[in-house]
């Protein structure tokens, strides 16, 4: 994009939870005290049936924003343009405060990988990146948000770093940042740099929401795997990163060894106190 408009004010959606199947009775009987949900949108993207009757009956009690795994960015591959359209009338049924995506590949050639794939951070990627997020934004007419992803290998060709190349992305193509703070822990104990020089450089105005997660330690490295509770370190780091960039929609994604509802919502009143003295 080019001559955009000016950034929004960011939206304070509070502190929200992953909607997950295993939940959905507990939210309509209950209505606990979550401030929004994050729906993964590949799952409610199929014209009817039981998803989308829960989803409808969700949404009519708390805000929803809807976050992909199947965008492929930074894929060769020309964009999903079928793939787009669902996304969009999705949007158009649910009324998200936004929507987002990760900064990765997830396959090429027409083959999938199922799984969240590093680019190599150089000026083609980059610009390969920012043509796409384009096509992307102007087709939705919205910005979407872009995760920053786990790592466990690294690019002989990359020319930056990972957190400059998010910078950069973010800039050219006019999009917004969801700062995983639970990736950066990983990739930082992964790839041996600190995360505080993450934080720091990137913009603050382009962070709208925070992703909190666990994940499993496994000596020599670490795998986000979003079927732990979020460890202290990762604490720390969403301290500061509020610290940094102040009042940021955040929330718990639990994808697997899903506990009650009642367990996440006492980490999700652990992320509030975090914020509010922070």
């Amino acid at each position: 994009m080019t001559n955009t408009p000016a950034l929004p004010d960011r939206p304070f959606l509070g502190f929200g939870l992953g909607l997950r199947p295993a939940h959905y009775e507990t939210i309509l009987n209950e209505s606990p005290a979550i401030d929004w949900f994050e729906i993964v949108s590949e799952n409610f993207l199929v014209p009817g049936g039981r998803p989308l009757h829960y989803l409808d009956r969700i949404r009519s009690r708390y805000p929803l924003v809807m976050h992909g795994v199947s965008l492929s960015i930074g894929a060769p591959d020309p964009l999903n343009r079928e793939y787009l359209k669902q996304l969009r009338s999705l949007a158009e049924r649910i009324e998200p405060k936004w929507i987002s995506d990760h900064l990765c590949w997830t396959g090429a050639h027409g083959i999938n990988a199922h799984d969240l794939l590093p680019l190599p951070y150089t000026e083609e990627a980059l610009q390969h990146v920012v043509a796409r997020v384009a096509e992307v934004q102007d087709f939705l007419g919205r910005r979407i948000l872009l995760e920053n992803v786990s790592s466990y290998v690294t690019y002989s060709e990359s020319e930056m770093n990972e957190w400059d190349f998010l910078r950069e992305i973010a800039r050219r193509a006019d999009c917004l940042i969801l700062l995983d703070i639970n990736n950066i822990y990983v990739s930082s104990v992964n790839h041996g740099f600190d995360p505080l020089t993450y934080l720091d450089a990137i913009p603050v105005d382009r962070v709208w929401q925070f992703h909190l997660a666990g994940h499993r330690n496994l000596g020599d490295y670490i795998i986000d795997t979003h079927d732990e509770p979020v460890i202290d370190p990762v604490w720390q780091l969403y301290t500061r990163a509020v610290q940094r960039f102040g009042k940021v929609s955040a929330m718990i994604e639990r994808d697997d060894n899903i506990p009650p509802l009642t367990e996440l919502l006492a980490e999700l009143e652990y992320a509030r106190r975090l914020a509010a003295i922070s």
